[in-house]
């Protein structure tokens, strides 16, 4: 009797050890299988964030002293610029169009896009009207200078606009040059000891220039703009020289207390002209 006592006991710890096996070569299958699969990696969406007309371009000093890059709604610099015949027209829409207004114009992309945010209606931001106060505190629209619309979303300010010259009081020319197969070398000279940011527009983006150095812009199709300031917010003098050579214009930028001789863009037109703003 206790002979198959025995037995069955080492029967039954036999079996136990089987299942006991089994139940553990269970668990681990789903976790050898995990283990087996690929990390994969979330797909990034290109550009999701990237703004082609970040709000710094309508932010002081900004607003008032670089152009916007190509594409982008004119700031009050830009708008400066098309009115004085610095800048085509053509060359900068005077709207947003549907990717930027997705993109939200001045700004980043938001999950929930505000149609009309606060910072348009803050002055000295975006385009504006030019108006005057009545003796009744009632806003007209000023009869003189250029009425200009604003881009959808801007609020209106009350920032003046500067009035179009007429013929008569038309910019003389800087200087002149004489351009190779319409192309010309421009060579820009810091003499300051301060950083300027300089921009061909619709070429290249805003690029820094380090004080006391100097820079050639070459084989630039005229006409054509090219925008300049310091980075420390100082005033410039811009003194252009042109070469014997054909098609190379030399400017030499000094630093200056002179609000009347600071200088901020240079324009050279199809017939060699210079012009200075």
């Amino acid at each position: 009797m206790s002979i198959n006592f025995s037995n069955f006991r080492k029967s039954a710890e036999l079996l136990s050890a089987i299942c006991g096996g089994l139940l553990m070569g269970i668990v681990a299958i789903p976790q050898a299988v995990l283990s087996q699969q690929p990390v994969q990696q979330p797909t990034i969406q290109p550009n999701s964030k990237v703004n082609p007309c970040p709000r710094i371009f309508y932010e002081q000093p900004h607003n008032d002293r670089v152009a916007v890059p190509q594409g982008c709604p004119p700031n009050a610099f830009t708008q400066r610029l098309i009115d004085q015949g610095l800048l085509p027209q053509s060359s900068v829409p005077a709207t947003p169009n549907a990717e930027q207004i997705r993109m939200g114009v001045g700004g980043e992309t938001s999950s929930v896009l505000n149609p009309n945010p606060r910072i348009f209606s803050e002055a000295p931001y975006g385009r504006s009207q030019r108006s005057l106060q009545t003796e009744g505190g009632n806003t007209q629209p000023g009869v003189q200078g250029s009425q200009q619309t604003p881009a959808p979303g801007v609020g209106q300010s009350t920032v003046p606009v500067s009035p179009l010259p007429s013929p008569g009081q038309q910019q003389s020319p800087s200087t002149r040059i004489s351009l190779a197969s319409g192309r010309v070398n421009v060579r820009l000279v810091n003499d300051s000891g301060a950083n300027v940011t300089y921009q061909v527009i619709g070429d290249t983006a805003p690029r820094s220039l380090q004080g006391k150095s100097d820079v050639t812009l070459r084989d630039l199709t005229a006409p054509v703009t090219v925008t300049f300031q310091r980075e420390d917010g100082g005033l410039l003098e811009a003194t252009p020289q042109a070469s014997p050579q054909s098609g190379v214009l030399e400017v030499r930028l000094r630093e200056t207390t002179d609000v009347g001789q600071d200088r901020s863009a240079l324009r050279i037109e199809n017939n060699g002209s210079v012009f200075l703003n």
